[in-house]
């Protein structure tokens, strides 16, 4: 218990916030540039940026424009991008072939990036969602999403992600048992200096929608993802999937989404004390963004808040749209 304070008038609380000097000095919490990661959807062309409609202010950008997002992001002090492809709906299968094809658009991205600004992370999801056309993570069979032979499929879409060059693999799929198959594949491979953030608490959430606007997974779903992602109704589940996840090879975690699952953050760090993430998804974004459109809240007292309950509910950084924003304004 902390100690109780003295009684007014002797404690005052105030006599700490009454001046902009006092509350930086007192302040408990910092958020910095270093604590974002900015996930960057990826087009084919050239020279090409499409707007998504349901995140205003977001962008799908062709190769050569996600360059010179990797460049800004470096400038501004971001230390690394989250790198999701909107595929062709012509190459994607029920096998989800082209998740590990070493010219897809992230991987081929992959590798601009790390010729031009070596210096930055780039981190690359592992699921096979946007390639596979029933729209699930893992693969379908008769009806069902199917763990081990998706497992399979997981493992060389990794190592392909690995050979372009990514820093961080980020697995969001949520099959059971793929860290261990995706970490093994990795030391087998001389691709031991590989991170993996696992997505080890991901919900079945209504959040998401966007995100499957700007990936173009959207119309392909067919069903839901309950049977793989996690009720939004359990806590302790979260904490036996990090620790699962933990011993078979993660490096780091996170939680998704963010804001409203701000007490399994908490939990998660308390209780492993390993490096911890979040996602601020696509349904978060877009909520702000329509609100400060509509001149309902203030965007950037709104953005700068939302982000400081991450860092506050104990996360080392976050996955964050409003990333370069909220670096410029830092």
């Amino acid at each position: 218990m902390p100690p109780i304070p003295a009684p007014f008038p002797l404690s005052r609380p105030r006599r700490l916030r009454r001046a902009g000097w006092i509350r930086e000095l007192v302040a408990e919490t910092r958020l910095s540039p270093a604590d974002l990661l900015w996930p960057i959807f990826v087009t084919g062309g050239e020279t090409r940026r499409e707007p998504v409609p349901s995140m205003p202010g977001v962008d799908r950008l062709s190769v050569d424009l996600a360059v010179e997002a990797a460049r800004e992001a470096a400038d501004l002090g971001i230390p690394c991008v989250a790198l999701f492809p909107y595929t062709d709906p012509a190459v994607k299968t029920p096998e989800a072939e082209e998740a590990w094809n070493p010219d897809n658009l992230v991987n081929t991205a992959t590798r601009a990036i790390k010729a031009t600004v070596p210096e930055l992370g780039v981190m690359l999801d592992v699921a096979l969602d946007p390639y596979n056309s029933d729209g699930h993570d893992g693969l379908v069979r008769g009806g069902v999403v199917v763990n081990d032979e998706t497992l399979l499929a997981l493992e060389k879409q990794a190592l392909a992600q690995a050979e372009a060059g990514a820093d961080i693999l980020g697995p969001s799929d949520m099959m059971d048992g793929r860290i261990g198959v995706i970490r093994r594949a990795l030391e087998s491979h001389d691709f031991q200096d590989v991170t993996i953030l696992s997505y080890a608490a991901k919900y079945a959430s209504a959040f998401y929608g966007p995100f499957r606007d700007a990936v173009g997974a959207s119309g392909a779903l067919k069903g839901d993802k309950k049977s793989y992602q996690m009720d939004p109704r359990n806590g302790d589940e979260a904490l036996r999937e990090v620790a699962a996840d933990l011993a078979e090879g993660a490096d780091m975690v996170m939680v998704k989404p963010g804001m409203p699952y701000l007490d399994i953050c908490t939990r998660v760090k308390r209780e492993f004390g390993v490096p911890t993430f979040a996602y601020q998804v696509s349904g978060e974004y877009a909520m702000i963004a329509a609100a400060a459109a509509s001149g309902w809240v203030d965007r950037d007292r709104i953005v700068a808040e939302s982000l400081t309950a991450f860092k506050r509910a104990g996360c080392d950084g976050v996955l964050t749209y409003f990333a370069p924003e909220l670096a410029r304004a830092l």
